[in-house]
């Protein structure tokens, strides 16, 4: 018994000493961790934020997004809510003919193509990508916001369509400053 125990010891002395060891050798190691905000890391190029919605080019408060709704039955977290502009209703004498009528040729009218909310919850998102790699119109991209922290969870949940016209009225304001 008493050989049991002082093998033990010499088990848990050996443990300690190559703890030691490893202890020793991260001591002498180049840092790695970066004391914020005295100095900032350098490296964000590649670095993927939340996402956000692409403005149309000749219209920068609308999105290119044209609610295929392919992003939210995509996404494996279920964090993206697309919801689609209704169609405006038709007085009675615009009717298109109902079917089996005379002329089939007509186009019936249908819902606009764009969103009326775009709800994001980043506080379920996992930044996997696919959403953007699914977008047919490449409506998605993602920010570069490496800032964005928060106390509760209520404030990562985002209506992107919002953030869109902030971000335009904030470049048409920086625009008319320097002209």
């Amino acid at each position: 018994m008493e050989f049991a125990r002082k093998l033990q010891s010499l088990r848990d002395l050996w443990s300690l000493v190559k703890g030691l060891h490893i202890t020793g050798d991260a001591l002498f190691r180049r840092t790695v961790t970066v004391h914020y905000p005295r100095r900032e890391v350098g490296n964000l190029e590649s670095f993927r934020g939340p996402i956000e919605l692409v403005p149309r080019p000749k219209e920068p408060l609308k999105p290119k997004c044209i609610a295929c709704l392919l992003c939210m039955h995509t996404c494996p977290s279920g964090c993206i809510t697309v919801i689609r502009m209704k169609a405006p209703e038709l007085p009675a004498d615009q009717m298109p003919p109902a079917a089996g009528a005379e002329s089939e040729n007509v186009k019936k009218p249908g819902a606009p193509r764009e969103p009326e909310q775009y709800l994001y919850d980043f506080s379920l998102c996992s930044l996997c990508g696919l959403c953007a790699e699914v977008c047919p119109v490449q409506s998605i991209g993602f920010s570069s916001d490496v800032y964005l922290v928060s106390q509760r969870r209520a404030e990562l949940r985002m209506d992107l369509l919002a953030k869109l016209q902030e971000q335009a009225g904030a470049r048409k304001g920086s625009r008319e400053k320097t002209a």
